[in-house]
């Protein structure tokens, strides 16, 4: 096995965020489920988006954090995720490589434009995300480069994208250049894959050995497991894949790995502003963590830490100096 140039390669959906305050009546108004996420179409997203108050819009997408958060913790990251040739594509691409993030996808032409994540936070910091993925849901197979993939330590796939047919195919493509490379594949859930159609192909690509590292809120994990309980889950998904890591709110968080459950409880904010990006950046973290050498304590640790950082501003993006917070 060749060693590694990259910590990690991630691949998501290449999105804007657009984030809004808003009162718990809003979402009643547009019957949005409060701090759940729904998939919109184009003539929704611009009603909606006409309606929210003053926003303010950054690049967003779960594992496109993940890798702004891993980078700032000092990894080596890459981002693989389609965006269009229009200005908020440009913005994208340009938020990514400023943050030190590896971002060569080339836009795509004459199609949809890049995705939107239309984000309402309510006075008690929970986000409602409204997602118009565009672009993002384009990403074909070709555009995973083979190099690339073989270079990276992790292979790092996000939920949201794995429910579409043609990103899905990219992401079985770029699992198996991986594992032929003998790297690690992690994934991170996301509500929208557990949905019947979606679960199903994930299960199976997770009884196949395709997945090494899974990623999961609680609810996520029971989901997917078809379990009542986080023991019960653990029990089921352990099977199958080696590390199972969950996250629990303010109960923090845990992870299972060679027989073994590790625990550390919730880093304490002053007050939480604003959820979004919380569990993107406890996996960078943990990502950063794991790449470094540091045990699986110490992981999980590091991935509170980055969530705590996040949650205690608007935005998915770490404002502080997170390599000063975690001392990698």
């Amino acid at each position: 096995m060749t060693s590694a140039t990259l910590d990690i390669l991630a691949m998501g959906d290449a999105l804007v965020d657009v984030i809004a305050t808003c009162e718990p009546d809003f979402l009643e108004r547009f019957a949005l489920p409060k701090g759940a996420m729904q998939l919109l179409g184009e003539s929704e997203t611009l009603a909606l988006y006409d309606a929210m108050g003053t926003a303010r819009e950054t690049s967003g997408g779960s594992a496109a954090n993940s890798m702004a958060g891993a980078a700032a913790m000092g990894a080596s990251v890459a981002f693989l995720g389609q965006v269009a040739d229009d200005q908020l594509g440009t913005i994208f691409t340009h938020d990514m490589r400023a943050l030190g993030v590896r971002f060569d996808t080339a836009p795509l032409q004459n199609g949809p434009p890049t995705g939107r994540c239309l984000i309402l936070v309510t006075p008690d910091g929970e986000r409602t995300m409204n997602t118009c993925p565009g672009a993002a849901h384009c990403l074909p197979p070709q555009a995973v480069d083979e190099a690339q993939v073989r270079s990276a330590s992790i292979l790092y796939l996000e939920g949201y994208l794995f429910g579409p047919e043609l990103p899905r195919q990219a992401m079985f493509k770029a699992i198996d250049i991986a594992h032929a490379a003998d790297r690690t594949v992690a994934f991170t859930l996301s509500e929208s894959v557990c949905l019947p159609g979606r679960k199903e192909p994930l299960q199976q690509l997770i009884a196949g050995g395709g997945i090494d590292l899974i990623f999961a809120n609680e609810s996520e994990a029971l989901q997917l497991a078809g379990a009542t309980d986080l023991d019960s889950a653990i029990d089921r998904l352990s099977a199958q894949v080696k590390t199972l890591v969950f996250t629990r709110g303010p109960a923090g968080a845990l992870a299972y790995e060679d027989g073994q459950k590790t625990e550390v409880p919730a880093i304490q904010v002053a007050q939480v502003v604003d959820t979004t990006g919380a569990g993107d950046l406890f996996a960078a973290g943990f990502l950063a963590a794991r790449c470094k050498g540091h045990p699986i304590d110490r992981q999980l640790l590091t991935g509170g830490i980055a969530a705590a950082e996040i949650i205690s501003h608007f935005g998915a993006r770490p404002v502080a100096d997170l390599a000063e917070l975690v001392k990698l």
